[in-house]
């Protein structure tokens, strides 16, 4: 069983009308959305840590648009596969929700918590997606006391001494990375060159035996405004100069590759 754990003295959460309380007398406001904030001020590393309103709303554009439907569709045939009857599933850095949502409708009856640094996202996520318990909170401390089945993590922040942690000894965790050709059209606009690093896209993870690592790769293409809500949806959009931007800005159609790596691990 999943209990909620206060993030500031780590005691058990109890549900109350419009909010949840610990033993200590701390007590965080379920809002009207239905999502509960639990990410204290000492936790953030910014005013406003995550995605922004804006990037959120992009992303929730794009993914609609069904252009990652092939990941989304990889990964829950992944979770069906290697955890077949997960009845808790945590997507950890779940965003505005899609990919928690359809993975878990892959299982249903299973309880499904969504869980992202971004207060703008889960607030997306749970006012789409009213099945699922969103929570604004960080990957580094998860609010949790265990009991997972499923644990998700899609181009996300990876702890793997946390995530064990809430698993549960028969779990299964899933891992998607971006692979070293993933979005190369999109590099090849806003940068003036390529620079290829080396990137571990099957690492090792403590605590955790890798049991699968797949590989997935199709085209898309997006035009208008989508292309906008691709660069946003990626870490580009921190990087990008004004020469890319205006590159970027002057496009009405983009074709590209998504690469994208899928690790299963089951603890050790």
């Amino acid at each position: 069983m999943v209990h909620l754990l206060c993030p500031l003295c780590g005691q058990r959460l109890t549900a109350e009308e419009h909010r949840m309380r610990c033993s200590e007398n701390h007590c965080f406001d379920i809002a009207r959305q239905g999502y509960v904030n639990l990410l204290p001020v000492n936790h953030k590393h910014s005013l406003h840590p995550g995605d922004t309103k804006e990037q959120v709303a992009a992303r929730r554009s794009f993914l609609d648009g069904g252009y990652y439907a092939p990941i989304a569709q990889a990964v829950r045939e992944a979770a069906l596969e290697f955890c077949p009857h997960a009845q808790t599933i945590l997507d950890v850095g779940c965003g505005e929700g899609y990919y928690s949502a359809q993975v878990a409708a892959g299982f249903p009856g299973a309880t499904l918590y969504g869980l992202d640094i971004s207060k703008d996202a889960v607030r997306l996520a749970s006012g789409k997606y009213k099945g699922g318990h969103w929570l604004c909170g960080t990957a580094a401390k998860l609010p949790f006391d265990g009991g997972f089945d499923l644990l998700l993590s899609l181009f996300a922040l990876t702890i793997p001494q946390e995530f064990r942690r809430v698993l549960t000894d028969h779990g299964i965790f899933i891992q998607v990375l971006a692979a070293e050709d993933h979005l190369l059209g999109l590099k090849e606009v806003i940068y003036p060159e390529l620079l290829f690093k080396e990137k571990d896209s099957v690492p090792d993870l403590p605590g955790f035996r890798r049991i699968a690592s797949r590989s997935l790769r199709f085209s898309f293409a997006v035009a208008g405004e989508q292309i906008g809500h691709l660069l946003s949806m990626t870490p580009h959009f921190w990087r990008i100069g004004k020469d890319g931007a205006l590159r970027l800005q002057q496009l009405t159609r983009l074709a590209d590759t998504a690469s994208v790596i899928i690790n299963v691990f089951t603890p050790n």
